[in-house]
């Protein structure tokens, strides 16, 4: 199954409005990783937990904080100065590559430490990314709906 969370998340993330939801979500302080996580989760019939669930975040939350959001910070910040110097811009770039890898190492260990849940047949994918998310203004509750919908969706395919 831990093989499976990138692929899945590159899909869900390439549906429509997608992107945008989970950028969306990013701003609200979310954990993107991890809501795919739980998305994951939810399609493949994992049952939600108040004990998985603190799991997940206690293993993706240091990882997030002291390597994902530093690498996004550099990258965000030299977003306007290397618009127009070509060396920054090129540098940016290898950061950008960086925090990807970054998130794909994040879902491999999120995905690692679900591999011996089992499965069953009923889809949680909502009560996954409601367990995974902070409180959400109602703009994020939006987005993190959307990111559900999609989830479910992609799943049926």
């Amino acid at each position: 199954m831990s093989s499976d969370l990138w692929h899945f998340a590159e899909q869900l993330y390439s549906q429509p409005g997608v992107e945008t939801a989970c950028l969306e979500l990013q701003e609200h302080g979310a954990d993107v990783c991890l809501l795919l996580c739980g998305a994951w989760l939810g399609v493949n019939g994992v049952e939600c937990s108040a004990e998985r669930a603190a799991q997940l975040r206690a293993m993706s939350q240091p990882w997030q904080e002291q390597v994902v959001r530093c690498l996004r910070g550099v990258r965000q910040d030299w977003r306007a100065r290397a618009f127009d110097d070509p060396q920054l811009k090129a540098l940016r770039e290898q950061v950008k590559q960086l925090e990807l890898q970054a998130e794909r190492i994040q879902l491999e260990r999120l995905a690692g430490l679900a591999t011996q849940w089992p499965r069953s047949d009923q889809p949680s994918v909502g009560l996954w990314l409601t367990s995974l998310s902070a409180p959400l203004a109602d703009s994020g509750r939006a987005a993190q709906n959307l990111l559900c919908d999609s989830a479910t969706a992609l799943a049926r395919l």
